[in-house]
């Protein structure tokens, strides 16, 4: 559900030194120590905040992440495999993604944490202590309902209200990084009818009210 072809991108690269990098005006995407780019659970990478269409041709994963958005002739370019590099040996990365229901975690229409919400991410933190902890990723999404402004500042809002409160129960801040993608990327289709704010609309949109978390590390 994390869409990686939204205009907003991640705002800074992952600090060196805790498994993931990005060079400024040289790495457009978020890799790790191996130099393979960060991907989501469902496969799109991670661009860090200087990516642009520019950036992307010029990074040598734009291809392999961005295909679609770049020249077909920078892609043919490239299109000849390189040796692949000798795998590096080390512990086998593992990447467990963890949807939770905004209403789970929020009120409607609100960004403060409900106990219950505190409770879901108490057991996103029982399970970050089983692994060596390299990231996590929580991207904030909203429903359609309101305007495009509005519910952009409420998705990052939310994010941001899920990162504060892992910091708070010991999890080191540089890990975690935060996006909001709004009403942008819902997961409902076309199957809630019209656009005024009724119980019955707002039932319908629930599943669009989400926060998506992506704790990745090694065991």
């Amino acid at each position: 559900m994390i869409k990686n072809i939204a205009k907003k991108t991640l705002a800074v690269a992952l600090l060196a030194g805790i498994g993931f990098s990005a060079v400024a005006q040289e790495r457009v995407y978020v890799i790790d120590q191996r130099d393979v780019v960060a991907k989501s659970g469902t496969g799109l990478c991670w661009r860090t905040g200087y990516w642009t269409p520019a950036g992307a041709a010029a990074d040598k994963a734009g291809c392999e992440c961005d295909k679609d958005l770049l020249p077909k002739t920078a892609c043919d370019a490239k299109a000849a495999p390189a040796p692949a590099p000798a795998p590096v040996a080390g512990p086998k990365p593992t990447g467990e993604k963890i949807t939770v229901a905004a209403d789970a975690l929020f009120d409607f229409n609100k960004a403060v944490l409900r106990p219950e919400g505190k409770a879901k991410l108490d057991e996103l933190v029982a399970k970050a202590a089983q692994i060596k902890l390299e990231v996590i990723l929580a991207v904030g999404h909203t429903d359609r309902i309101g305007g495009a402004a509005y519910n952009q500042t409420l998705s990052e809002k939310r994010a941001a209200a899920v990162k504060e409160y892992l910091v708070a129960k010991g999890i080191e801040a540089n890990r975690i990084y935060t996006e909001g993608k709004g009403k942008t990327q819902p997961v409902t289709g076309d199957t809630c009818k019209g656009n005024a704010k009724t119980p019955a609309l707002i039932a319908c949109l629930q599943p669009d009210r989400r926060v998506d978390i992506e704790v990745i590390g090694t065991k």
